[in-house]
């Protein structure tokens, strides 16, 4: 089916993106994978390209432009390029609507021409080591001292942990519990009492830099608190559909191109004098693929457009973030095995994308996560 989402200009953009990666990831993504970090080089080329920034207006260094059609397509070839490690659509997507909509107007002069310029990448610190998808389970503390805040505590699993000069992080602002004491805060590099923990080693995207963060009575400026005091929670859950919606475009997109691989693979594996896809197996599990696929595009698709629309809301978001990384996942390990002994090997992409695609499940918010947010909703 043809897809009607995109205009020429959005396909005119995806050859842009295609080529940048080509020249740009690709030439160096198993060095970049035996390092565990991708090279600052990288971001500054990607902003020299006008790939970062894509939503902050063109006063402050970026594309200016309010379509996330043109986020989709990034994440789209991101995914199809097998670039996991190199997080421009968690830079663009999930941290930026945190500057451009809750920044002050000195803020974003102070942090958004470096986060378009790549100089500065950017990470987000939500998950503690004893409170991973629920937030009201938060321990990092922020103490008012008149002047400035004192911040203590710990982040772990913070993707661009090790790159990133600006950490929005989230912390207790009051002493009681539950989610309305939370605020977001602004943590630049070189902040004395901010340290940084091992770069983590994870099964796949390994050119990722991960990180354990701590934070030990760390002076913040008062200007560096972002957005409303108390009022972290409902920036964070305003954010969510968009952050959910990326990670189901490259997901969908991923399984997508791992279909394709296959597709090539079966027609010129020989085995019992022909090849393998002359059996029914073969072409059956395609053919469930293929259906799969389809009909997950077409809805991430309207996902997309809803989106643009202002019209998407978080269930449709969660639907569509734990179906299509479910899918990622069943594709991955099916394609692996039509390929047999050698989709086990590390030289082949499919291999790459099995381990690479696992957490597209688990970050973002679980599969389970998703599902109750979807069953509250609709039994409310």
């Amino acid at each position: 089916m043809k897809r009607q989402l995109f205009d020429d200009g959005h396909e005119a953009f995806r050859a842009t993106v295609r080529t940048f990666l080509e020249r740009e990831f690709t030439p160096h993504r198993e060095q970049w994978e035996r390092d565990g970090i991708v090279s600052r080089e990288a971001w500054r080329a990607a902003g020299r390209q006008g790939l970062l920034g894509l939503a902050v207006p063109e006063e402050y260094g970026g594309g200016g432009t309010a379509d996330f059609r043109h986020s989709a397509v990034l994440a789209e070839e991101f995914a199809r390029a097998g670039a996991a490690g190199f997080a421009v659509p968690l830079h663009n997507d999930i941290i930026g609507p945190y500057l451009t909509s809750l920044a002050a107007e000195e803020q974003k002069r102070r942090w958004l021409p470096g986060f378009c310029s790549g100089e500065t990448v950017s990470a987000v610190a939500m998950t503690e080591p004893g409170a991973g998808s629920d937030l009201q389970g938060i321990r990092t503390s922020a103490v008012d001292k008149g002047d400035h805040w004192v911040l203590n505590g710990s982040k772990t699993f913070i993707s661009n942990g090790i790159l990133a000069d600006l950490v929005v992080v989230v912390a207790r602002t009051t002493p009681e519990g539950g989610a309305k004491g939370l605020s977001l805060f602004v943590v630049e590099r070189g902040a004395e009492g901010f340290e940084r923990g091992r770069n983590l080693d994870k099964i796949g995207q390994k050119a990722q830099d991960t990180a354990e963060l701590f934070f030990r009575d760390v002076r913040v400026p008062k200007e560096n608190l972002l957005g409303e005091l108390h009022g972290a929670f409902g920036h964070l859950m305003a954010n969510l559909p968009q952050e959910r919606l990326t990670i189901a475009v490259g997901s969908a997109a991923a399984a997508e191109h791992l279909l394709e691989a296959t597709k090539r693979y079966v027609k010129e594996r020989e085995a019992f004098g022909g090849p393998i896809s002359r059996f029914q197996h073969i072409r059956f599990e395609i053919a469930e693929m293929a259906t799969e696929c389809a009909v997950t595009r077409t809805f991430v698709d309207r996902c997309i457009a809803d989106h643009g629309a202002g019209e998407l809301d978080a269930v449709h978001a969660s639907m569509a973030k734990w179906w299509a990384t479910e899918l990622y996942k069943r594709v991955a390990d099916r394609c692996l095995q039509l390929h047999g002994g050698y989709g086990y090997m590390a030289e082949y992409p499919v291999a790459r994308a099995f381990t690479d695609g696992r957490v597209q499940t688990i970050y973002g918010g679980t599969t389970e996560i998703m599902k109750e947010i979807i069953g509250r909703a609709l039994l409310a």
